[in-house]
């Protein structure tokens, strides 16, 4: 039985003012949840002041990124020991934006995910496919690769303590959703490549979200899905309503 996971990645929004009154306005609308895990993860320089502000609540803390070494001349990086210290339980790696932005490789996410799960903190890994790709054909062709390159070298044990998020890159601050059809295709994919790659067993004990222009409207067709056991949000993560209906449709999903 897969617990659903909603995490909301801030991305680069929000003053320190505005982060403080977000999470606890959903510290209080999810003063009942228990059937669903949650996480929120705000930018790096409100982590602590988010952390503080979560004191007593069942969210947890996530960054949205992290290097991957524990210390050293890396300026304007952070290790994991820095986001454990601070309250951290999640990272996310290798989203869509830091691959085509900042042009981090497979290899690249690989090495950030050995160091995270050496420290003790959770990873979410992020694959997707362009439109270009998608229109080509290829989505599953792509994704796979990601997944191969960016989960290579982990044990059983690691990848079943690893969190994916499949997010089509199209879907993404576009205001367009992959059907539930569509993103049920790919994550049904995910898993059978896992089974490959680790066994049966580990494939389904694995989380994958599903990230795409979620929100409280299209929520429930898409977590009520067999393979999707969650959402990695984006602009719907920022306020107390739109989030907190995501998470009250997870909570009525029976898996």
């Amino acid at each position: 039985m897969r617990k659903l996971f909603i995490a909301g990645n801030w991305k680069m929004n929000l003053d320190r003012a505005k982060s403080v009154d977000l999470v606890r306005g959903l510290a209080d609308a999810f003063r009942t949840t228990t059937n669903v895990d949650i996480a929120v993860c705000p930018p790096a320089v409100y982590l602590s002041e988010v952390a503080g502000a979560l004191q007593g609540s069942s969210i947890e803390l996530g960054a949205q990124n992290v290097y991957s070494k524990p210390d050293g001349a890396f300026t304007g990086e952070l290790s994991c020991p820095m986001l454990k210290d601070v309250g951290c339980r999640y990272v996310i790696l290798g989203h869509s934006e830091r691959r085509a932005i900042f042009g981090e490789t497979d290899a690249q996410i690989n090495e950030k995910l050995h160091a995270v799960l050496a420290a003790g903190l959770i990873p979410i890994v992020c694959v997707g496919e362009t439109l270009g790709e998608r229109e080509a054909g290829r989505t599953a062709e792509v994704v796979r690769g990601q997944c191969r390159g960016s989960l290579a070298g982990l044990s059983e044990t690691q990848m079943r303590a690893t969190v994916l998020a499949y997010e089509p890159v199209w879907a993404i601050g576009t205001g367009r959703t992959a059907t539930p059809d569509q993103a049920e295709e790919v994550h049904r994919d995910i898993r059978e490549l896992l089974a490959t790659m680790f066994s049966s067993e580990t494939s389904q004990q694995v989380i994958i979200q599903y990230g795409g222009s979620v929100k409280a409207d299209n929520a429930l067709e898409l977590l009520s899905q067999p393979n999707i056991d969650g959402a990695l949000v984006g602009g719907a993560s920022l306020k107390v309503d739109s989030f907190s209906g995501i998470v009250q449709a997870a909570s009525v999903v029976k898996k």
